[in-house]
């Protein structure tokens, strides 16, 4: 597996971690996550520096999930599938670097590795909304 497909894992994971916990203290709550779990150095400068940017720019990504959830309310969208889609909307959004489809690619096997078995259609669904849309 790549380091980016492991930053990203680990960012969706201290996300998930922040979102159900509310923790406040960004810094705590990434060297929490990397005290419980070991990565080369690349892994872990690229995963806190998405997390640091996703919860940044959490505002701008929950209106724009909300806008494209048109069969659900924003808060019934499950907790690994709303980080997946923070993190994936800040990358096409934000990373020029990062063509959109790697971005939906990578979401989606994501979703579907910490979510459930319908956890990549839907991610893959409102993605493909979003990027048509800009």
């Amino acid at each position: 597996m790549g380091i980016r497909r492991q930053a990203r894992e680990a960012a969706v994971q201290m996300l998930y971690a922040m979102d159900l916990n509310t923790e406040d203290n960004l810094d705590e709550a990434c060297k929490s996550f990397w005290n419980r779990r070991k990565g080369p150095a690349a892994v872990r400068e690229f995963a806190n520096r998405l997390t640091r940017s996703v919860v940044e720019h959490r505002p701008q990504l929950d209106e724009i999930i909300s806008k494209y959830c048109t069969t659900w309310d924003f808060d019934r969208v499950g907790a690994i599938e709303r980080n997946v889609l923070r993190l994936a909307l800040y990358e096409i959004l934000h990373c020029d670097d990062i063509p959109h489809q790697v971005s939906i690619n990578e979401a989606i096997e994501i979703a579907k590795l910490f979510g459930t078995d319908k956890s990549g259609a839907f991610v893959n669904g409102l993605l493909d909304a979003v990027v048509k849309d800009l």
